[in-house]
C-alpha cells in the first residue's frame, strides 16, 4: 500500500502549527531582542554573574525559537522532496522522503512534548538522587544500574552531567548517588522519572540462583537559582565532615573533605564528597539542600491547595515502573501502561519513549484535576 504523503504532511503541519501557537514565537522574538541588547552592553561583564544569566537565557530563548522555526523548514523541505519524487516517478527519492518522514514525525512528537513542559520549575536544570531500597545487595546493585541508565540517557542526548555524591554499598552497588543534569528543561523532562522502581531477576548474588525482587527510589528536584528566595538560617543546619570513600570502603582522599548537611527542621540530609575540597563539597551540599527545600515548599503549598479543594487523591503510587529480567523480559510503566520487551536497551539509556509517555500522562492528570 502506497504511503499517503499528503495526509502525513498535513498532519505534521497541523501539529507544528499548534506547537507554534503554544510557543508564542512573537514573545520569544521580543525576548531575543531585549536579551541581545543587554548582551551587547559594553559593561555587561562588569557583573559576571548577571552576564552569565543574560547569555544563558539568550541561548535558551534562541534555541527554543530555532527549534520551532527549524521544524517548519524541515516540513517544507520534505514536501518539496516528495513533489520531486512524484513528478519524476523516482523510487529512490520517495524512499528517501519516507525515511525523512519517519525522522520528522519523531522530532515533531518530541517538540510537541516540550510544549507540555510549562510548570513553574520545568525549565530548570535537574538534581537526581537514587537510593537503594528493599532488597539488600540486589537493591544496591539496582541503584547503580539506574544511575548508569540515566547517565547513558544524558550522554545519548548530549547533556552534560556532574556526579555530586556516591555512597557505595559494602558488597556491591550503591547506597545512594546524586548527580546534576546541566541543561535547560532537565527537571521538567526527568520529573516523571521520580518514584519507586522495581527489579525482578535471578540474583547474581544468590548462590542458589533464586529470583529476587528489589527496589530503588529516584528523586528529581529543580536546581536552585540565584533568584530563588530560599534562606536557611545557620542555626537550622547541622554540618558533619568525614573522609570520602570509594567502592569497598577504600579511602579516596587523605583529608576529611566530605560533607553531610542536615536541615534540622525537616530532617532533610544531603551528602557531598566528589569535589576536591571541603569548601566545594559544602557549597554543593547547600545548593542541593536549597533545591530540595524549594520543591518541598512547593509540595506543601500544593497539598494545602488540594486540602482546601477537598482533593485527597494521590497522584503517584509507591511503584511506578517494573523491570522484569526473569522469567521474561519486560519494562513496564504502571502509570502509563507503556511497555517494551528490550530490557537491555532501556537499561542502556533508551528511555525517551517512557519519558514522553510519562509527561503526557502527568499533564493529563493535571488537566483532569483542574476540571474537578
Amino acid at each position: 500500500m502506497a504511503l499517503d504523503f499528503d495526509s502525513e504532511i498535513k498532519a505534521l503541519r497541523t501539529t507544528v502549527k499548534s506547537v507554534r501557537d503554544v510557543s508564542d514565537l512573537d514573545k520569544l522574538e521580543r525576548q531575543m531582542s531585549e536579551l541581545e541588547a543587554q548582551a551587547s552592553a559594553p559593561d555587561l561583564w562588569d557583573d559576571p554573574d548577571h552576564a552569565q544569566q543574560v547569555t544563558s537565557k539568550l541561548s535558551r530563548v534562541k534555541s527554543e525559537h530555532d527549534r520551532v522555526t527549524g521544524m517548519e523548514a524541515r516540513v517544507d523541505d520534505l514536501e518539496a522532496l516528495v513533489e520531486m519524487g512524484q513528478e519524476e516517478a523516482d523510487a529512490e527519492t520517495l524512499a528517501e522522503a519516507e525515511t525523512e518522514l519517519g525522522k520528522l514525525k519523531k522530532a515533531v512528537g518530541e517538540l510537541e512534548v516540550r510544549t507540555l513542559l510549562n510548570g513553574e520549575y520545568d525549565e530548570r536544570e535537574a538534581v537526581v538522587t537514587i537510593r537503594a531500597g528493599a532488597g539488600g545487595v540486589d537493591a544496591a546493585d539496582f541503584a547503580e544500574m539506574l544511575m548508569r541508565m540515566y547517565l547513558r540517557w544524558a550522554e545519548r542526548q548530549g547533556y552534560p552531567t556532574a556526579v555530586l555524591d556516591t555512597s557505595y554499598a559494602e558488597e556491591a552497588g550503591l547506597k545512594s548517588a546524586t548527580f546534576e543534569v546541566k541543561v535547560p528543561y532537565a527537571y521538567g523532562t526527568l520529573a516523571v522519572e521520580a518514584g519507586t522502581h522495581r527489579l525482578v531477576r535471578i540474583s547474581p548474588f544468590d548462590n542458589q540462583g533464586r529470583r529476587q525482587t528489589s527496589f530503588a527510589a529516584v528523586e528529581v528536584v529543580p536546581l536552585i537559582e540565584s533568584t530563588d528566595t530560599i534562606e536557611i538560617p545557620e542555626a537550622d543546619i547541622k554540618v558533619d565532615v568525614f573522609r570520602s570513600s570509594g567502592p569497598g570502603g577504600q579511602s579516596v582522599n587523605t583529608t576529611d573533605s566530605a560533607v553531610r548537611m542536615t536541615h534540622i527542621p525537616t530532617g532533610t540530609v544531603v551528602s557531598m564528597q566528589n569535589e576536591k575540597s571541603q569548601i566545594q563539597n559544602r557549597a554543593a551540599a547547600l545548593r542541593v539542600l536549597q533545591s530540595r527545600l524549594l520543591l518541598l515548599k512547593k509540595a506543601e503549598e500544593d497539598a494545602a491547595k488540594k486540602e482546601m479543594a477537598g482533593d485527597i487523591k494521590a497522584s503517584w503510587g509507591e511503584q511506578m515502573r517494573s523491570y522484569v529480567l526473569h522469567p521474561y523480559q519486560m519494562v513496564k510503566d504502571l502509570r502509563t501502561e507503556y511497555e517494551v520487551g528490550s530490557t537491555s536497551h532501556v537499561l542502556d539509556g533508551d528511555i525517551d519513549a517512557f519519558i514522553e509517555a510519562g509527561i503526557r500522562w502527568k499533564r493529563g492528570q493535571e488537566r483532569d484535576a483542574a476540571e474537578e
